[in-house]
């Protein structure tokens, strides 16, 4: 990654955590406002609010007047991992225990919904005269992603999700939400309508290939370089894109094997191992990696809209910071 472009990175994520901070400034009680405070601790790589920032930079508009919106998308994204790791009874999420492990579930519902309506608050700082076109995109946005998230939960007792279901669920929960930061920017940089538009095309298929990446790295990547625990979607048994793909395209051995894996009460560290092995022989590993590209070239596509600026090439580089991640 070019070392100025990684450096920009680090300036503005020590500016969103800074923002982050103060947004909890004088708040009590603690029971509400220590586990949130916890959440923001835990870090990130704001990879939401820096894609509100680039995309506000990529239709010439002003930085300063994006943060508060930037501070928002972030806190909405924490509030989705808190309410996540809940449904998910993850014990760890960036190398930390959750929030419902560290304290309990109750206390975890109260900070998510704390999250959320401090995200709120954030975002009608935005002095903007397209305040309440920004209002609308957001809200919506959380309404597309409960909806994912309830699909998310409901493929967990079907057997019977396809691969167009499975990218339903995750346009609706992980691309939306890129996709709305992507628009926020460009409607507070004062794009125009196409260029809000490709910006928007833009965050959705970045998010599409995230959530398919993220999903391979679960398998893939090892506990420590994730900061969550491995195999959590096996274990879990997840309709991931790699669990889809081989339930319908392997032959009738390695679908015999997996369902037989899935059926077991609790999967081991051992078990999560013979689950990779036959996704690798069902190709799903493969077939991840190919419509991961294939998002991130319609991604880079979408930018075409846009006039040639250096938010554009900015846009570019975060694209390939993205696609070359491993945790």
């Amino acid at each position: 990654m070019d070392n100025q472009f990684k450096f920009l990175l680090q300036e503005w994520r020590e500016q969103i955590d800074r923002r982050l901070f103060q947004v909890l400034d004088g708040h009590h009680p603690a029971i509400l406002y220590d586990p949130i405070q916890y959440v923001l601790e835990g870090g990130g790589k704001r990879i939401r609010p820096i894609l509100l920032a680039l995309s506000c930079k990529a239709v010439d508009g002003v930085l300063e007047k994006c943060w508060d919106a930037a501070v928002a998308v972030e806190l909405l994204h924490d509030f989705t991992l808190v309410h996540d790791d809940i449904m998910d009874r993850d014990d760890t999420r960036r190398g930390r225990a959750t929030v419902h492990k560290k304290w309990n579930s109750d206390i975890a519902l109260l900070a998510g919904d704390g999250l959320v309506a401090l995200a709120f608050q954030s975002l009608l700082r935005t002095q903007s005269s397209k305040i309440h076109e920004i209002a609308t995109v957001f809200t919506e946005g959380i309404i597309e992603l409960c909806e994912g998230q309830a699909f998310d939960l409901e493929f967990e007792t079907n057997g019977d999700v396809n691969l167009k279901d499975y990218l339903d669920m995750i346009g609706r929960k992980t691309a939306r939400l890129l996709n709305v930061s992507a628009k926020l920017g460009g409607l507070i940089g004062n794009g125009n309508e196409a260029e809000v538009q490709a910006l928007g095309n833009f965050g959705y298929n970045l998010g599409c290939g995230f959530q398919i990446q993220d999903d391979l790295l679960d398998i893939t990547s090892d506990e420590a370089t994730m900061g969550k625990t491995y195999g959590s979607d096996v274990k879990r048994k997840k309709q991931t894109y790699l669990l889809v793909h081989a339930l319908s395209e392997a032959d009738s051995s390695i679908k015999e094997q997996l369902r037989f894996l899935l059926t077991k009460q609790e999967i081991n560290r051992t078990q999560i191992n013979e689950v990779k092995v036959l996704f690798e022989k069902a190709g799903s590993i493969d077939a991840a990696k190919f419509a991961i590209n294939k998002y991130i070239l319609s991604a880079k596509s979408n930018l075409d809209e846009l006039h040639s600026t250096q938010g554009k090439e900015l846009l570019l580089s975060f694209l390939k910071y993205i696609s070359n991640r491993n945790a």
